[in-house]
């Protein structure tokens, strides 16, 4: 597979994946991808992409709870 903004190799290795949403910032570190020898442009992996959906559900599902003992 070829990096889609370089064209360049990818191979296995980690990222670190970020994401802010309305009451917290996620920072998950380590996570799986393809990362392009070249540029450095990480693609994550389809389980991994799962496994942060998760997250971000149980997350949001929490914040929710939260937000209604307050």
């Amino acid at each position: 597979m070829r990096c889609p903004q370089c064209n360049g190799e990818l191979e296995p290795g980690s990222t670190t994946f970020t994401d802010t949403r309305n009451a917290y910032v996620i920072v998950l570190n380590d996570v799986p991808a393809l990362v392009c020898r070249q540029c450095g442009e990480a693609l994550l992996e389809a389980d991994a992409v799962r496994a942060i959906q998760d997250v971000l559900k149980t997350l949001d599902e929490g914040v929710s709870k939260l937000r209604r003992v307050a």
